[in-house]
C-alpha cells in the first residue's frame, strides 16, 4: 500500500535518508520547508502557526524530526532553549492539527534516548521511567507530550526515542573518527556506562518499519539490540580504525567542560529496543562493533 507521508526535519541526515528510503518503497513523501516550496514540498513556518491544514490532515503519516542542532554551546542558556522551542514548537503545531483532522494520520514523532536519565546497569525498554533533571531528560519529556493532542485524538503516535546515530556523514561520527585516528580516543569517566547507538541503515529502515506497520505505537526505542558501556565502544572504535586508545577523560574534567551535556556522557543507559524486537523487527547492525564498521563504511 502506498502512503502519503508529510515529513518535517527533513533537511538533516536522518530526514534525508529516510525520505528517500521511503520513496524508494514506493510511498510519495511531502517535505515541509521553512523557504519557497519545490515539487513535492510545501511551505510552513511552524513559529507562526503556518502551515497547509489540509496536507497534514489528509496524510497516512506525519513525521517529524525536526529541532535545532544539539551541538552547541552547553553553557548557553540561548541554546537550551533553542533545543527546547525547536523540538516543542513543532510537535505541539503538527499534533494539534493532526487532532483537528476527520481521521488522524499515524504520527511518528522523533524524540532521545536521553528521556530514561542515569539507570546504571539496569535494563531500560520503553516501560522504564524517566530518571533526572538533566537537559535532555527534561526537554523529552515535554517533547513527548508535545504529541498528547495526536494521541487524545485516537492517532497512532510512536514517539522516536533515538540514540546516537553513527554514520560517516554525522556529526558524532565525524568528531569520533578523527579523535581516534589521531590516537587521541578516550574513555570516558571510568567507561562503565551504558551508551546506546544505532546505525544509520538500522534508524532509517526501523522507522520506515513504523511508518508501515499500523500495529506499533507509543514509545520505540531506536537502539541496538545488545548496548555497550563506554569503554567496550572505546575499544571497537579503536579496533576498527587500527589505533591504540589508552586514554580517559576524567569525569572531574568532563563536568565543567561539558556542562548541561554532562549527563549525556557520564550517564548510563542500557537501552533495550523492546517495541521493535517484539514486532519481529530485524536489526542488520545488533552490537558496536556491527554499527561502528557499518558507520565507518558507510
Amino acid at each position: 500500500m502506498t502512503l502519503d507521508v508529510v515529513m518535517a526535519g527533513a533537511s538533516g541526515l536522518l530526514g534525508r535518508t529516510l525520505a528517500a528510503e521511503l520513496t524508494a518503497r514506493g510511498h510519495q513523501v511531502t517535505r515541509l520547508v521553512r523557504r519557497p516550496a519545490g515539487p513535492d514540498e510545501s511551505t510552513w513556518d511552524p513559529y507562526a502557526g503556518s502551515v497547509d491544514r489540509d496536507l497534514v490532515g489528509s496524510a497516512d503519516v506525519v513525521v517529524n524530526l525536526a529541532g535545532s542542532p544539539l551541538i552547541g554551546n552547553p553553557h548557553s542558556r540561548k541554546w537550551a532553549q533553542s533545543v527546547r522551542q525547536s523540538r516543542v514548537t513543532t510537535t505541539r503545531l503538527l499534533a494539534e492539527l493532526m487532532a483537528a483532522a476527520d481521521q488522524p494520520p499515524a504520527y511518528l514523532a522523533g524524540n532521545g534516548i536521553g528521556y530514561y536519565g542515569d539507570h546504571g546497569d539496569e535494563v531500560v525498554t520503553e516501560e522504564s521511567d524517566s530518571r533526572g533533571d538533566s537537559l535532555l531528560a527534561s526537554v523529552t519529556q515535554d517533547w513527548q507530550a508535545a504529541t498528547d493532542p495526536a494521541a487524545e485524538a485516537g492517532a497512532r503516535v510512536c514517539v522516536l526515542r533515538t540514540s546516537p546515530v553513527l554514520d560517516r556523514a554525522s556529526a558524532p561520527m565525524k568528531q569520533l573518527a578523527l579523535l581516534f585516528k589521531l590516537g587521541l580516543g578516550a574513555k570516558l569517566g571510568d567507561g562503565g556506562q551504558y551508551f546506546p547507538i544505532i546505525s544509520l541503515r538500522d534508524w532509517v529502515n526501523a522507522v520506515a518499519f513504523l511508518a508501515e506497520h499500523d500495529s506499533i505505537s507509543g514509545p520505540v526505542n531506536l537502539c541496538c539490540p545488545t548496548t555497550p558501556t563506554n569503554a567496550e565502544f572505546t575499544r571497537a572504535m579503536a579496533a576498527a580504525v587500527h589505533r591504540p586508545a589508552f586514554l580517559a577523560a576524567p569525569a572531574f574534567v568532563l563536568r565543567p567542560a561539558a556542562g548541561s551535556m554532562a549527563p549525556e556522557l557520564l550517564g548510563s543507559v542500557r537501552a533495550r529496543p523492546a517495541a521493535l524486537l517484539d514486532a519481529g523487527f530485524a536489526f542488520l547492525d545488533p552490537d558496536v562493533d556491527a554499527v561502528v564498521a557499518a558507520g565507518l563504511s558507510s
